[in-house]
């Protein structure tokens, strides 16, 4: 992970608005990404990270906000004299051209010398390990090389800032998890800035140096993914983040024998171990969230807190198994090792590792 502390910044957002009408995809926005950061703009379909990919592109001009690109304001520069390159979700290549014309195409374009785009495309289809398909055109590549040559059409304009939006989503699941590879390796050769866009929480957690959850054009949470997976700032990220998703239990604080608990439909969770940001206030309605490995059953059971919970459904998933328990009236999942087996309707006991749980408050839904 890059080592953000001392480094200046590489792009800035300030005040950014974008509205088509009456209808705002982006309000009010401030954002700062370092030199050589890894940013993941994360979010479902409709939350604006694409859009605000767009704008510091300059293929959409924001209603309200400047853009700074290396300390200089682009906002409105055109995308050709921004400094950056772009990989779109479509390959987006000249089908009639080799994949050699398709990396030259745009340096010709700009009127670079001949020697230099050779340069060029040696060091981008290097990198790449894409030498053997420079004869070839598009229609004879795999997806998968279809989009390294894209990446490298964006390699070879040798930019500062380079952007990605959603570059993996048309592969299958097994070329998503070979690029997401081969794009980590990339940023940790060239260290670049790189703004990436996604919806998938896997490509996030596993290339950022920080992710941005944005939702309804705000961003809700930007933290590295170790603090966004452990200490979701509120309930929709703690929600968006994790598969299968963090469990909610609604219910109230209270207070036995001194010390803090979380009660729902009668049975009580001693919080012990919980780092709050702020009192316990017995009669608060709040809501619990535990993550599935954060549950600990039967034998794994240390000196947490046990209670009798009914398996429902079991999941074999290979490494894993998730369960899922009846417990005070809700279903939670739990994840287990995959060797293990629960039969449908046997009773478990199992207690929250309470120093990886998140309370939040019911009504406003931020982190307690």
């Amino acid at each position: 992970m890059t080592d953000l502390s001392n480094l200046s910044n590489s792009v800035s957002i300030r005040d950014l608005s974008l509205s088509f009408g009456a209808v705002t995809v982006l309000e009010n926005l401030n954002l700062d990404i370092k030199d050589g950061e890894f940013l993941v703009l994360l979010g479902s379909s409709g939350c604006g990270k694409s859009t605000l990919l767009n704008c510091i592109a300059g293929l959409l001009e924001p209603t309200e906000g400047q853009i700074f690109i290396k300390d200089r304001n682009v906002t409105w520069e055109e995308p050709k004299d921004r400094g950056i390159g772009m990989v779109f979700q479509s390959y987006a290549l000249y089908p009639q051209m080799t994949v050699e014309k398709n990396l030259s195409f745009g340096l010709q374009v700009a009127g670079l010398p001949k020697d230099e785009i050779a340069k060029r495309i040696a060091r981008a289809s290097n990198i790449l390990q894409i030498e053997p398909l420079l004869k070839r055109k598009p229609a004879a590549l795999s997806g998968g090389q279809r989009q390294r040559v894209a990446i490298g059409r964006a390699l070879v304009r040798d930019v500062d800032v380079f952007l990605f939006d959603e570059p993996l989503s048309n592969l299958d699941a097994k070329l998503r998890s070979e690029l997401r590879v081969e794009i980590k390796r990339l940023h940790q050769s060239l260290k670049n800035t790189m703004i990436y866009v996604t919806h998938d929480q896997i490509e996030a957690l596993t290339l950022a140096d920080r992710i941005a959850i944005m939702k309804s054009g705000v961003i809700q949470q930007l933290d590295d993914p170790i603090t966004i997976y452990n200490r979701p700032r509120n309930k929709f990220v703690a929600g968006f983040i994790g598969s299968p998703s963090m469990n909610f239990l609604t219910g109230e604080l209270a207070e036995e024998g001194g010390r803090p608990v979380f009660r729902t439909n009668g049975v009580s969770f001693s919080l012990d171990g919980y780092e709050a940001s702020e009192a316990l206030s017995p009669g608060r309605k709040v809501v619990l969230g535990v993550r599935p490995e954060h549950i600990k059953v039967d034998g794994d059971l240390g000196s947490e807190e046990a209670h009798d919970a009914i398996v429902d459904i079991e999941e074999p998933m290979g490494a894993d198994n998730l369960i899922w328990l009846k417990l005070a009236g809700h279903t939670i999942s739990v994840r287990i090792g995959g060797a293990r087996r629960y039969a449908v309707g046997s009773k478990v006991r199992l207690g929250f590792d309470m120093t990886m749980a998140s309370l939040f408050d019911a009504q406003t839904e931020e982190r307690i």
